[in-house]
C-alpha cells in the first residue's frame, strides 16, 4: 500500500508502484475491492470481479497481489492511514501538552464512526478483517493501539519514559479493544451507530484512560 505521506508502499504488495501510473492503477484497484465489498462477502469477492471494476488487465491485479487476501490486507492497510490522517488533522496546531486527551478520545471514536458510516469496503474489513494480517507481528489492534499512541504522543505531551511508555502501550491496546467490542455491539443495535452505546463507549474510555493519562 502507499503510506500517509506519499512514500514507499509496505507489504503485503507483491512489487511497489515505482511511476505515478501504476500508483494510480493501484489506487483504482483499491478504490475497485472496497465498492465491491459493499456489494458482496468477502468470500464472493474475486480478483478478476476487482479487475473489471477498476477497469485494468487481470494481470495488473496480480502485478501487486498474489490473491484477494493480500489485496484484503492492503485494503485495511489504506483505511488505517486514511484513519490517523483524518485524526492528525482534526488535532492539527495543538502544541506539546496543549490539548485536552478527552477531547482528543473523542475525535479518534468519532473519526471511526464516520468511517465505518461512509468509507467503501470500511464496514467489512476496517483494519484488518475480514482475514488477519499476515507477515505482520501485531494483529490490527495493535497496530491501532500503537498508531494511535505515536500520533497523540505530541500533541498531548504524553510522558515518554520507557515505564510510561510501556504502561500507556498496555492502556491503549485495552482500549482499542474494549472501543471495538462495543462499537460493535453499536453497530449491532443500529446501523448508523448506536448514540446511547457510542456515549457509553466514550464515558468507558475516559474512566478508564483518567488513570493513566491525567
Amino acid at each position: 500500500m502507499i503510506g500517509q505521506d506519499g512514500g514507499v508502499p509496505i507489504p503485503p504488495l507483491r512489487r511497489p508502484p515505482v511511476q505515478r501510473r501504476s500508483a494510480e492503477r493501484l489506487g483504482r484497484i483499491l478504490d475497485a475491492c472496497a465498492e465491491l465489498l459493499d456489494e458482496m462477502s468477502y468470500e464472493q469477492l474475486s480478483t478478476r470481479a476487482v479487475a473489471e471494476r477498476a477497469q485494468v488487465p487481470i494481470g495488473s491485479v496480480y502485478r501487486f497481489f498474489s490473491n484477494k487476501r493480500a489485496m484484503a490486507e492492503a485494503l485495511a492497510h489504506r483505511n488505517l492511514d486514511e484513519y490517523t490522517a483524518r485524526i492528525t488533522r482534526r488535532l492539527a496546531g495543538v502544541g506539546p501538552g496543549e490539548g485536552d486527551w478527552r477531547a482528543a478520545m473523542d475525535v479518534v471514536v468519532d473519526e471511526y464512526l464516520e468511517m465505518k458510516r461512509g468509507a467503501p469496503g470500511f464496514a467489512l474489513v476496517e483494519f484488518g478483517r475480514p482475514v488477519p494480517a499476515t507477515g505482520l507481528p501485531d494483529q490490527p489492534n495493535h497496530l491501532v493501539a500503537d498508531r494511535l499512541r505515536a500520533i497523540l504522543a505530541e500533541p498531548l505531551g504524553i510522558d515518554g519514559t520507557a515505564e510510561a511508555d510501556e504502561r500507556l502501550r498496555v492502556a491503549f491496546l485495552l482500549a482499542v479493544e474494549t472501543a471495538d467490542a462495543l462499537l460493535r455491539v453499536a453497530f449491532r443495535v443500529d446501523p448508523e451507530g448506536d448514540p446511547v452505546v457510542v456515549a457509553e463507549t466514550k464515558e468507558l474510555l475516559r474512566a478508564y484512560l483518567a488513570r493513566v493519562l491525567d
